[in-house]
């Protein structure tokens, strides 16, 4: 069975939105693939409710006890390794985690370690996208699933979703039609990485 463990941060919508979708679209049984954890570097992660109601395992790891981002993630990568199998190596899906991650920690799970971030990349890396979408005069945003690399919102691209720019948009209501999109299109991108 691989397993899928997923980093958050707050409250987890994609994370949800990916364990529903496996839930309805079996993975289990298409892909012998199953979400496993929920790791939240916040105790107060509205998602870590979610998952504990759907039968998931739930660890928090307060980076802010940590003297370094290096021994933050070892400790990260020990509690993800747990779920990590020889045979089927775990998948490691960042849905809101909001923490840089080391590049030893990026290259230890490299080609399995997936990311969304809420703009067309490589347009408007890092923070604030829809406001820098909207100073810039963009007439379309959007989303996009990549695999992570040791660069801040690089990597191959797996998926993108596009919305356009409404006459008087602001940074909240186009983020929240760019959420409906990234419910949409980071479930299908980890179903299409774990087979056909």
């Amino acid at each position: 069975m691989k397993n899928i463990v997923i980093l958050i941060s707050g409250g987890g919508s994609n994370m949800a939105a990916i364990v529903k979708a496996a839930r309805r679209d079996n993975w289990q049984d298409r892909f012998g693939a199953r979400v496993a954890a929920v790791i939240s570097n916040r105790a107060s992660a509205g998602g870590l409710i979610f998952a504990a109601e759907n039968g998931l395992a739930t660890e928090v790891l307060d980076h802010k006890v940590f003297d370094s981002r290096e021994a933050f993630d070892a400790a990260l990568a020990g509690i993800i390794d747990r779920f990590d199998e020889p045979a089927q190596p775990v998948l490691v899906v960042l849905a809101g985690f909001m923490r840089i991650l080391t590049p030893g920690f990026v290259n230890r799970y490299a080609g399995r370690l997936l990311n969304i971030h809420p703009s067309l990349l490589p347009a408007f890396p890092g923070l604030h996208t829809h406001q820098r979408a909207l100073d810039a005069g963009c007439q379309v945003a959007g989303a996009t699933v990549h695999q992570v690399t040791a660069e801040l919102d690089y990597g191959p691209i797996l998926a993108q979703a596009v919305v356009p720019v409404l006459p008087g948009d602001s940074a909240n209501t186009l983020a929240a039609r760019v959420l409906t999109q990234e419910h949409r299109i980071y479930p299908q991108a980890i179903a299409g990485l774990l087979g056909p």
